[in-house]
């Protein structure tokens, strides 16, 4: 019988640009990779190509970087939940910064255990997860929806973090078939868990193949669609593919500081590999 369920596993390859359509306003959106590698820029970038780009989206990630920082940029992002938003040794992610200090995004403090115990009471299935987390810190104050309870056993004090919780995920895979079977390579980040509490996922691929079975990080039955996108995470890294593409990024970062970024974003929309 699994054989057979295999053989007839749908096809779950389409275009990027119909990818980059499942994404509405008012959707939070989980990207995946970390810091400067393997990020869906190639996504983003098709995202933006839309002549009706989604707006009020909420931007999830453990780590936030050049794809989310076009997305701020674009005025596409209306509140971040991310423990770190950058560019690694290239310094400040630029229009997340200033938007930052103009207030015109909201952001939602988080740190690496308010994300990672978020995400476990998803994926448990549950309203909140405890921890002995922020006890002692000012983080409380600055998130009054995150909760203090009486642990029933000990009587201790305890952090209840909220499910956190996404409408589409976006991961970038060194290869994946058409069933969505998707290898990552070693650096993971949380893209098996992101994966898991999404219920839509998209791959995107440097590659596409008929069939993987070997060193699979994310498996076929979580994901909704498959996408090809050969150097699909440059400027960052996606290793051993391509290193980190740092002249890129220094252009970024000089357009953005010289009030380029429409100019830098018009580029990117009009330039296809």
């Amino acid at each position: 019988m699994a054989p057979a369920q295999q053989r007839h596993a749908p096809d779950l390859e389409i275009s990027l640009s119909e990818a980059a359509s499942l994404v509405v306003s008012g959707h939070t959106l989980a990207l995946g990779g970390n810091m400067v590698y393997r990020r869906p820029a190639a996504f983003v970038i098709e995202l933006l190509r839309r002549p009706d780009p989604p707006i009020d989206l909420t931007l999830l990630c453990f780590t936030a970087g050049y794809e989310s920082d076009l997305l701020v940029g674009a005025g596409c992002v209306s509140q971040t939940r991310t423990c770190y938003f950058g560019l690694e040794a290239f310094g400040f992610a630029p229009m997340f910064t200033q938007a930052a200090h103009d207030g015109t995004i909201r952001v939602i403090e988080e740190t690496e255990a308010s994300l990672a115990f978020g995400i476990r009471a998803t994926m448990a299935g549950v309203g909140f997860m405890p921890s002995t987390a922020w006890l002692g810190t000012d983080l409380l104050t600055l998130r009054p929806d995150v909760k203090t309870i009486t642990d029933p056993y000990s009587g201790d004090e305890l952090v209840a973090f909220p499910a956190l919780t996404c409408d589409v995920a976006v991961i970038h895979a060194l290869v994946a078939d058409k069933r969505g079977n998707a290898r990552l390579n070693k650096n993971l980040g949380i893209d098996p868990e992101l994966a898991i509490i999404a219920p839509q996922v998209i791959v995107t691929a440097e590659h596409v193949v008929d069939r993987l079975t070997d060193d699979v990080q994310i498996h076929g039955t979580l994901v909704t669609a498959v996408a090809h996108a050969p150097r699909g995470a440059w400027p960052t890294s996606c290793y051993p593919h391509y290193p980190v593409g740092g002249g890129e990024l220094l252009r970024y970062i000089e357009a953005c500081a010289n009030g380029a970024f429409d100019d830098y974003l018009n580029t990117l929309r009009h330039t296809r590999d």
